[in-house]
């Protein structure tokens, strides 16, 4: 498939997880990728390199809004622009709102919704001027409903369900379309983290913590996979999806409809 050939697609937060999942797919595609994140570089590069299309990386803290504009100043200078942007980048830290660290919310904050108004801002001129580009926001589940002891994580994620929304009515008129994505449990590095802390806190297998944590929330009792988003990423990219704007599309095993 070659759907994407041609299209530049910048997805934050790439290096693992559910970005890795999504700049993957896009690859598939035929889209080249501008990759973004922490820790090793190479394995995932290899991981997208290997579906034929150009790849390159940008370390940019996406806590810093100047080096956001570097960053998409990179896209630029290497492949005249981004068509896709996927903003996903993003960290979790639990506590009640009494003990949040301020410091942890300012940062998560910062990471999770405040990064992607600029990535978005500076990517609309160029996706305007090609009268066609995809905005792709990784909310969560937790942008349309909330749980105790993720006041940052919930306020970000809504946030960024309401930037979406405002983005889409902004460009409603044009062929850019914004949406976002509101996965359930995935079972990325950052999810990995909380089921061990959970069978550590109730000295419980990691087998029966992740059993519980599924069963909690998530009437599927099944994680959503990051291929899933991957894919559910490709089909915003198509012409059948050029008409869905400002939508918060839930990937959450029935989560949200209880």
């Amino acid at each position: 498939m070659s759907t994407l050939k041609g299209k530049t697609a910048l997805v934050t937060g790439s290096t693992s997880g559910i970005g890795l999942g999504i700049a993957i797919e896009l690859a598939k595609q035929g889209a080249n990728i501008v990759m973004n994140g922490f820790g090793d570089v190479e394995g995932p590069k290899a991981q997208i390199t290997a579906h034929g299309v150009k790849v390159e990386y940008h370390g940019a803290d996406m806590s810093k809004p100047a080096e956001i504009e570097a960053m998409m100043q990179f896209a630029a200078e290497k492949f005249g622009g981004v068509d896709i942007l996927v903003n996903n980048a993003g960290i979790q830290h639990t506590s009640s709102i009494k003990d949040f660290p301020v410091e942890r919310w300012d940062a998560i904050i910062a990471i999770n919704l405040t990064s992607a108004f600029h990535t978005t801002r500076l990517a609309i001129p160029y996706m305007t001027q090609k009268n066609w580009g995809r905005i792709i926001n990784i909310a969560s589940v937790h942008g349309l409903v909330a749980s105790k002891d993720k006041s940052a994580y919930v306020a970000a994620k809504h946030g960024i369900v309401g930037l979406t929304k405002v983005t889409a009515l902004e460009l409603a008129t044009t062929g850019v379309t914004a949406n976002a994505i509101c996965p359930g449990w995935v079972l990325t590095p950052l999810v990995q983290k909380q089921i061990d802390a959970r069978a550590a806190e109730q000295k419980i297998s990691v087998e029966q913590a992740t059993r519980d944590l599924l069963s909690e929330k998530e009437p599927s009792h099944q994680f959503t996979t990051p291929e899933q988003l991957g894919a559910m990423a490709v089909f915003f990219c198509s012409d059948a999806a050029a008409n869905v704007r400002g939508q918060a599309w839930a990937h959450d095993g029935g989560w949200t409809a209880q």
